[in-house]
């Protein structure tokens, strides 16, 4: 007779590697071979859904282009002194590993299908193991395990957030936990390997993990009295420290970029049945899409109908016994106070419920700006969402017994597919957009961009996140440096104090040869460009998808350039700021919508020296007053009735 234990192994290899099958097999239904091709960027370099993945492949072009160096996982390209790929949201691992191999790799590589093919495998590999903690045999633990490939969290992230597509680690963090509990020893291991790995994939995942370990060190050193399992998570957290160390986490300043976001991502109170997707993709053939607010787009949560479905198994278990649900609740006491804790976050203090704000709980100032380290805190409510998937599963095949349980399994399944089909239709035809595109739609080409890849370094005067990675591609592509905030995060602060130093120079008459300015607002251009005018070509540039860059390119000034480029003359139309606050729309005033902002420039100063009108679309309106006591800013009171008229329009200036 085989020992209990060799057929336990046996068993829970059986069910990893058939889990793993089914991962790939829907990988492969779904979005084929193409993102398999490693020397095809087309899916890189076009978009996904959005712009993220241009994100993540921009980071690795810079890392891949800069010299070996400690720590690995920095692209010296980025920044003023370097940026972590894991902040460009890159899988640092797998990045800091290709660029190792980097001289055997072929020119165009990109490793974003073998990740996400992976994270299919290992999706639902965990999640045969954890199902099969709780179901017999192979059957049916296997038909659980599709319900977490089905899961539309993963199907929203994969290849659109590549490194959030890593789901498995939560799905691993769940079985080490309830195998240790069954006295399996080894599970500590595969938790403090997950932990580990979580921060060499995406930082979002060590707090999910952690949490989940830290539930059972509660319990265990509750049992036991000792404070080994402790000892044991300070081990854990001091080894994932020295990776994110040698991944670069730690390598100068990054903060949010963005300033304090935590609460804008939050988790609406509908998002475990509210199917409305990203770029309104419809997750549910059969239930509606409920509104939302601000970023709750980002904390999708939808379970699926199967899901759902299996959930309502809990007033039957709840009926029949609810003593002993309650003691299911007591016995795992800690996991339950940490899914509380992480769906406080998630939700965070500012409640929503459909489309409307419930509260707005007051937190220090202090405590938000920490809390936006994590500032699409919404995700954070990953492990609760998984935990609630495998107890739809085991209330569910707990209705019955045998092949009556794969019975149920099954009919879950075939509910949740069925429920999906929308959602999954439409990432599969993004993959064939994305791979039959003629050309990349970011791609920058024409007389400027070919004149601009002579430059060493692209210096940010301004925003450009909105069109950031266009030029980050750009950059990469031709072994060009930047300072271009495109990364999700970012030492903001080094970054205004470069862009103040170069506007210093610009206001001297200064350019750096070797640099191409560009600016997002023509304001700021504006202000900058009269010093510089004669010793660069300047003027705005429009990109293929009609993104408008305002540049000033040293020694290009004699150049004689394409349709693509305005340059900057006597011609150059006055024009409303694109300013918005509690006060101004767009550079109307809302009040009365007779006064309208310029950014203080010599150019507007100039033109509206003495001047009696504006002139838009063969109408005069005539100039009342100009105000200039705002520094910064010119205010200018025109004879109009609704001054919104004006946004985007050139304006001429009538003497």
């Amino acid at each position: 007779m085989p020992h209990a234990k060799d057929v336990q192994k046996r068993r829970a290899a059986m069910l990893f590697a058939l889990g793993g099958l089914l991962g790939a097999a829907a990988f492969l239904a779904v979005f084929g071979l193409a993102p398999l091709d490693v020397t095809n960027d087309a899916l890189a370099r076009g978009g996904f859904i959005e712009r993220d993945i241009q994100q993540h492949y921009a980071g690795w072009l810079f890392l891949r282009g800069s010299p070996l160096g400690w720590p690995p996982g920095v692209a010296q390209g980025i920044g003023s002194g370097g940026l972590s790929v894991a902040f460009t949201d890159s899988v640092p691992l797998a990045a800091v590993l290709c660029r190792l191999l980097s001289p055997v790799l072929p020119g165009t590589f990109q490793y974003f299908g073998w990740c996400t093919l992976l994270c299919f495998v290992l999706q639902g590999g965990f999640a045969a193991l954890l199902c099969g903690l709780f179901a017999q045999g192979l059957c049916t633990p296997l038909l659980g395990a599709g319900l977490f490939v089905l899961s539309p969290v993963l199907w929203e992230r994969v290849l659109r957030h590549t490194a959030l597509g890593a789901q498995w680690l939560v799905l691993a963090a769940l079985y080490g936990y309830f195998a240790a509990r069954r006295g399996r020893r080894r599970a500590w291991w595969l938790l403090f390997a997950v932990n580990v790995l979580g921060i060499g994939i995406h930082p979002y995942f060590v707090p999910m993990t952690f949490a989940i370990t830290l539930a059972l060190v509660v319990e265990d050193t509750l049992r036991t009295r000792r404070p080994a399992a402790f000892v044991f998570l300070g081990m854990n957290l001091a080894a994932a420290a020295a990776l994110g160390w040698a991944l670069g986490l730690f390598y100068g300043k990054s903060g949010g970029g963005d300033g304090a976001l935590y609460g804008y991502f939050g988790l609406n109170l509908n998002a475990l049945w509210n199917p409305a997707g990203v770029n309104g993709v419809d997750w549910s053939l059969f239930l509606p899409v409920q509104n939302t607010v601000n970023g709750n787009y980002d904390a999708f949560a939808y379970l699926g109908l199967g899901v759902l479905a299996g959930l309502m198994a809990l007033l039957y278990h709840g009926v029949k016994s609810w003593r002993g649900g309650l003691r299911q609740l007591r016995a795992h006491w800690p996991l339950a106070a940490v899914c509380a804790v992480l769906t406080a976050f998630a939700v965070s203090h500012v409640i929503t419920a459909n489309g409307a704000t419930l509260a707005v709980l007051p937190l220090p100032e202090r405590l938000i700006q920490f809390f936006s380290v994590f500032r699409s805190g919404g995700r954070l409510f990953w492990p609760v969402y998984y935990l609630l998937m495998l107890l739809a599963f085991v209330l569910t095949v707990r209705l019955g017994a045998g092949r009556l349980s794969a019975v149920l399994a099954a009919v879950l399944l075939a509910v949740q597919l069925a429920d999906i089909t929308p959602g999954l239709a439409a990432r599969r035809q993004a993959v064939r957009d994305a791979y039959a595109a003629p050309a990349f739609p970011t791609a920058l080409t024409g007389e400027f961009w070919t004149a601009a890849a002579g430059y060493a370094h692209i210096a940010s005067m301004d925003g450009l996140q909105d069109d950031a990675l266009h030029l980050a591609l750009f950059a990469a592509d031709h072994g060009m440096t930047t300072n271009d905030p495109f990364a999700a995060r970012h030492d903001a602060a080094a970054l205004a104090a470069e862009r103040a130093a170069l506007l210093d120079e610009l206001a001297t008459g200064t350019l750096r040869a070797d640099t191409l300015y560009l600016f997002s607002d023509e304001g700021y251009f504006l202000q900058a460009v009269e010093p510089v005018r004669a010793q660069a070509w300047c003027g705005a540039v429009t990109g293929p998808d009609g993104a408008c860059w305002y540049v000033i390119a040293p020694g290009l000034q004699d150049a004689d350039l394409d349709a693509a480029c305005t340059p900057y003359d006597e011609r150059w139309p006055l024009r409303l700021a694109d300013y918005t606050d509690a006060l101004w729309n767009r550079g109307v005033l809302d009040g009365d919508r007779r006064v309208v902002c310029f950014r203080d420039s010599p150019f507007a100063r100039a033109r509206l020296d003495g001047a009696a009108a504006l002139r838009a679309g063969g109408r005069d309106y005539a100039i009342l007053r100009v105000d200039d006591s705002d520094p910064g800013w010119l205010m200018v009171t025109l004879d109009i009735g609704d001054a919104t008229v004006l946004w985007d329009v050139p304006l001429e200036v009538v003497q």
